[in-house]
């Protein structure tokens, strides 16, 4: 049985369609990646799944259809969204963001130990826990926004363009981190420009087009595909 599963699903913005009967699914404890040009639907897929936009189609995870459920009915469930842009609580503290992730939890013994392990994946984080997060670093913020995620308990994290605006330095060490996360036994659905990263560090990755599929396949195959070659790294 597959983890999460999307059949056919529609996203209409007023007239204009941003999903248009994509299929697509992920299976338990896969790193997974979606990559394609601007406007091609990766963040509205995101969202439909996340129940923060309509969607027609059917969307099922554990075997349960979720496309009419609430966001924070989604959340209890496993399934925990990492917005584009991190999308802090900017005048809290780093510590309280990663509280703010744990929001539906009342264990509070574990909750403590869960921001401890935040702390040993990220720490700088630890170093900067009583620090507002508006006046982190971009690279910061985003391994913020990563550890509030995962405050949540994921059995599905989503991640919408994790790497972007960073330096080359700290892309390689968030890559590094997302990888870990996976190791732990949590699957990812990650959504990204940077295609080179994505197809290296995936197990599987879709390619997207108008709303659609474009492509599909294992990610080191699809390094060598010449289609994706010619469209991402223009060659050939």
């Amino acid at each position: 049985m597959y983890l999460l599963e999307t059949k056919d699903i529609k996203v209409l913005y007023d007239k204009s369609i941003a999903l248009n009967g994509l299929s697509m699914h992920i299976n338990p404890g896969e790193l997974v990646g979606v990559i394609g040009p601007n406007g091609a639907g990766k963040t509205t897929l995101l969202r439909a799944i996340s129940a923060l936009v309509p969607v027609q189609g059917e969307i099922v995870f554990e075997g349960r259809r979720i496309d009419q459920c609430k966001p924070h009915e989604l959340v209890r469930m496993g399934m925990i969204h990492c917005p584009e842009r991190r999308q802090l609580f900017s005048e809290f503290t780093v510590n309280e963001n990663l509280g703010m992730g744990a929001f539906l939890r009342n264990d509070k013994d574990q909750i403590q130990k869960d921001t401890e392990h935040i702390y040993s994946l990220f720490p700088v984080l630890e170093k900067r826990q009583k620090q507002v997060s508006g006046t982190l670093s971009g690279g910061e913020q985003q391994m913020l926004a990563i550890g509030r995620s995962l405050m949540g308990k994921p059995k599905l994290l989503m991640m919408d363009e994790p790497t972007m605006g960073l330096s080359p330095m700290v892309k390689t060490q968030l890559a590094e981190n997302i990888e870990e996360i996976w190791e732990s036994g949590i699957a990812v659905l990650m959504v990204e420009q940077d295609a080179s990263l994505t197809l290296e560090l995936t197990q599987r990755v879709y390619t997207l087009e108008n709303g659609k599929v474009g492509l599909e396949g294992d990610s080191k195959e699809l390094l060598d595909n010449d289609e994706v070659k010619r469209v991402y790294f223009q060659l050939g």
